[in-house]
């Protein structure tokens, strides 16, 4: 019985199930797809570049202001706190009023105000421009995001995704060296007037590469934004805390401590406003499925381990004395593959690849390129990094690449495309997720950088006493070639002093830096277990084009 059932009615094909997912997929696709996919990409990149671009130029601007080193830790925050409040509330807005109006809007606010923050010099407005800085760029990542989902042909999506992840792992990478060169050459201010500059074309992509929403029909009572602010705050909070953590020492300071409960208090809001009262625009059961859950974890680790190239290398370099401009060729060699890793990635995907091989190459990459590192020692200079950023850059690219095409994957097979709640979701979801994991991970190794410092140097300091013949021997020495230079035998003195316990946190730092290179190993690792965790796709990106050219193709030969 169970045979004849099995002649009448066979399991479908993989044409009959990328037939059924096309018809399920939104048909306003773009007629100017690869004006869309540089607005995609560029709206990606805007984000990520600025806000690399401002931590880099936070010196520059407290020397402008006038302003001490805890007003100046506030400037990154505004505008990175902003992000964070914005995510959730993407959904709220762009579910009401509509993503393509939202994003036009927004482009044309955050220009005008990049135009005109150098010329603010005042701190509390700086602080306030900043802010509407993030609310507006905001809506960039998970907004394009979007666009890029329910537009671009599905001929396309590959070779968009694969931009799409280039373009904001690259402006991480080249930002130290764009920065560098505009301040040597032009001004600090260009670490506005850059996105100032290509925002407008990112609108112009947007306008002309992305059709107009069909109207819709008005909802009886238009969505509450209770839940979303309530959401939003909680997080902002939240970000805030860890941001501001480890300068001000945690749970010991009592602005840490509020802020964190008022995060607590804000989302315990949102949660109850929705249980009470389910709002139309989310479908939180949708981001429950467990390749979502899983791969929202291994975002959160290639994040972290992205701080090899953000956090450890500049600061490895940064303990000499150098500046960003002469840090930057370490870290470009970063971004030197990528677009040629970009293409090369499109093309396997295109030619069956699966993508979750794509993520375990990146991260195995990734993880030799800090092995390679943790052979670091305080004689290190930028070209002592060359070879191991190369290999990073390599990994980084086809590490994103393939979790980001994975999530997309992951949102098609789903039906996340389908809905328009479903696919808001979907994307502020991986938003949080980028900008609060993300967080998470700085804040984790800014302490543990603190903590192991504070152990090697003690450790070392062990060795380094007085009385010990070696210490004495040194100081001798140093204090001898400083005579002649010093005012005195007790000048020359303590600054031998000075010097040896100059070498000595020097050699903390390094034998920090190694311990973190191997840190972020250890966290490759972990996300290769969890890549082995993730479900395997129906289809791979080869065949999601696959319908339309057989139903074109074969309807003649089959009838």
């Amino acid at each position: 019985m169970a045979t004849q059932s099995a002649v009448l009615h066979p399991p479908p094909s993989k044409g009959q199930i990328a037939r059924a997912i096309a018809g399920g997929l939104p048909a306003e696709l773009s007629q100017s797809p690869l004006v869309g996919i540089l607005g995609v990409v560029m709206g990606a990149g805007i984000v990520t570049l600025t806000g690399r671009m401002l931590t880099l130029g936070t010196a520059d601007l407290k020397g402008a202001l006038g302003i001490g080193y805890d007003d100046g830790a506030w400037i990154g925050s505004a505008y990175n706190i902003a992000l964070m409040f914005i995510g959730p509330f993407t959904v709220y807005v762009g579910g009401l009023l509509g993503a393509r109006k939202v994003l036009l809007l927004a482009a044309s606010s955050f220009t005008v105000i990049c135009a005109f923050l150098p010329f603010i010099h005042n701190y509390s407005l700086l602080l306030t421009a900043l802010v509407l800085a993030g609310l507006t760029s905001g809506t960039f990542y998970p907004l394009t995001l979007t666009f890029a989902l329910k537009n671009i042909p599905p001929r396309f999506l590959p070779f968009t995704l694969a931009l799409y992840a280039s373009s904001v792992d690259g402006a991480v990478n080249i930002a130290p060296s764009l920065y560098g060169w505009c301040r040597e050459h032009l001004s600090y201010h260009w670490m506005f007037w850059a996105s100032a500059v290509l925002t407008p074309l990112m609108a112009v992509c947007i306008y002309y590469g992305v059709p107009a929403p069909a109207p819709r029909k008005s909802a009886a009572s238009p969505p509450s934004f209770a839940g979303f602010l309530y959401a939003s705050a909680g997080f902002a909070l939240l970000f805030a805390a860890l941001d501001q953590g480890q300068r001000l020492d945690w749970l010991h300071s009592g602005l840490i401590d509020a802020l964190f409960l008022g995060a607590a208090v804000f989302l315990l809001g949102s949660l109850i406003r929705r249980l009470r009262s389910p709002n139309p625009l989310v479908d939180l059961p949708y981001i429950r499925l467990w390749n979502t859950q899983v791969l929202g974890f291994g975002l959160i680790l290639f994040r972290f381990c992205l701080l090899s190239t953000i956090i450890l290398v500049p600061q490895s370099l940064a303990v000499h004395g150098f500046e960003a401009d002469q840090i930057a060729p370490a870290v470009v060699w970063t971004a030197v593959p990528q677009i040629l890793i970009a293409v090369i990635a499109a093309l396997l995907l295109l030619y069956g690849l699966d993508s979750r091989l794509l993520m375990a190459t990146g991260f195995s990459c990734m993880a030799a390129a800090c092995l390679l590192n943790a052979q670091y020692t305080s004689a290190w200079s930028a070209a002592d990094f060359y070879r191991s950023e190369l290999l990073m850059g390599v990994g980084q690219s086809f590490a994103f690449i393939g979790i980001v095409s994975t999530i997309v994957l992951q949102a098609i097979f789903t039906g996340g495309l389908t809905k328009p709640q479903d696919a808001l979701t979907f994307s502020a979801f991986f938003h949080v997720i980028r900008l609060l994991g993300g967080q998470i991970g700085v804040a984790f190794m800014t302490h543990f950088i603190a903590v192991r410092e504070q152990v090697h140097s003690n450790l070392l300091g062990l060795q380094v006493q007085q009385g010990n013949w070696n210490t004495d021997a040194a100081i001798r020495q140093l204090t001898a070639g400083l005579y002649g230079k010093s005012s005195g035998l007790g000048a020359a003195t303590g600054r031998a002093v000075g010097l040896v316990s100059a070498r000595v946190r020097l050699q903390a730092y390094a034998l920090t830096f190694i311990d973190g290179f191997h840190l972020i190993a250890w966290a490759c690792v972990a996300a290769l277990l969890l890549i082995a965790l993730l479900k395997k796709s129906p289809l791979h990106y080869g065949e999601l084009g696959f319908p339309v050219e057989e139903t074109a193709t074969t309807r003649g030969t089959k009838s």
